[in-house]
C-alpha cells in the first residue's frame, strides 16, 4: 500500500531531483566533499520534509514541514549556484536543476497557501 504523500506530484519531483543530485555530485574531486554533502543533504531534505509534513495531523505542523522542504530548496539554489562557479555542473545541468527547483518550489508554495485557505 502506497503512503498518501507518495501520490503528490511535488514529492515525485522532490525524490526525481534528490537522485539526480546524488548522481551529479557523485564525481565531485576531491576537496569538494563538503559541497557535495550539503548538496545531497538539502536535496533529501525537500522530499523528507514534504513526506513527514503529510504524516502530521494539524494544519499548523504539516505548514511548518512544507516550509522546511521550500527552505531547502532555497538552499539547494545557492548550492547549486557554488558549484556551477567551481566548473563542477554544466551549463545544462545547472540551468535544468534550477528549473526543476523553480517547479518544486511554486509546488510548495500552492500547498501551502492551500493548507492557509483551508484554515480559514
Amino acid at each position: 500500500m502506497a503512503f498518501t504523500f507518495e501520490k503528490l506530484i511535488v514529492y515525485q519531483k522532490a525524490i526525481s531531483f534528490a537522485d539526480s543530485v546524488c548522481a551529479l555530485t557523485e564525481p565531485f574531486p576531491r576537496g569538494y566533499g563538503f559541497l557535495s554533502d550539503q548538496l545531497n543533504r538539502a536535496s533529501v531534505s525537500v522530499a523528507a520534509n514534504i513526506a513527514e509534513g503529510n504524516g502530521r495531523f494539524t494544519v499548523r505542523d504539516r505548514k511548518n514541514f512544507f516550509m522546511i522542504a521550500r527552505g531547502s530548496v532555497q538552499e539547494c539554489v545557492a548550492l547549486l549556484e557554488i558549484a556551477f562557479r567551481r566548473r563542477l555542473l554544466t551549463l545544462d545541468a545547472h540551468v535544468q536543476l534550477r528549473s526543476d527547483l523553480e517547479e518544486i518550489s511554486k509546488m510548495l508554495s500552492g500547498l501551502i497557501n492551500g493548507l492557509e485557505n483551508r484554515k480559514a
